[in-house]
């Protein structure tokens, strides 16, 4: 929603990895990069912290049972290993990102890319949530780890890592798939 929101003004990214491979697609100023990957975390943080407010205005709760954090290992809603939340959020951080740039691509039908972005980002949780709480987003990764304690912290890499890889796969790969599709065209 807040694609179709802000999308016009922001671009609509909302997330580092988004970000950085839309950066490598050449689709982004990679000049732009930095400011935008603050911007979004900070923003993530400032969110996070919304949520603990309200979050701490019922009786009992506690940071205690994640908040919501990314995790693997013994952090891992299924008890997944540090490889498979790291194959997972790489997979599917390139996924998402081959749909954000073939979505937005000028060959695409207009208008549908938030529509077409925002269910392939459901379909990305139902099938990570299990696995490492779904990251695909260093941003959202960060905002809840700074208030659910050090191991939190202690795996926050992964998170960052994992989308940054995932994402750069993708903008590199994407890049080279529709020059290719170009020159066949031509």
């Amino acid at each position: 929603t807040m694609a179709y929101a802000v999308g016009g003004i922001s671009g609509g990214h909302f997330n580092p990895a988004v970000t950085v491979g839309l950066a490598v697609a050449k689709r982004f100023s990679w000049k732009e990069v930095p400011g935008y990957v603050l911007t979004q975390t900070i923003a993530a943080i400032v969110a996070s912290a919304v949520l603990l407010i309200v979050a701490g205005g019922k009786e009992g709760f506690s940071t205690d049972n994640g908040f919501a954090t990314n995790g693997f290992g013994d952090r891992s809603p299924d008890g997944y290993s540090m490889f498979a939340a790291l194959v997972v959020e790489i997979v599917l951080t390139a996924f998402f990102l081959y749909v954000i740039l073939g979505a937005t691509d000028n060959r695409a039908p207009a208008g549908f890319a938030p529509l077409a972005i925002g269910l392939t980002l459901t379909i990305i949780h139902l099938i990570s949530i299990p696995v490492t709480n779904t990251s695909v987003n260093p941003a959202r990764s960060t905002g809840p780890a700074l208030f659910a304690g050090t191991q939190a912290l202690g795996q926050l890499w992964l998170f960052w890592l994992a989308p940054l890889i995932g994402a750069a796969i993708a903008g590199a790969t994407y890049s080279m798939i529709t020059r290719e599709s170009k020159k066949t065209v031509a």
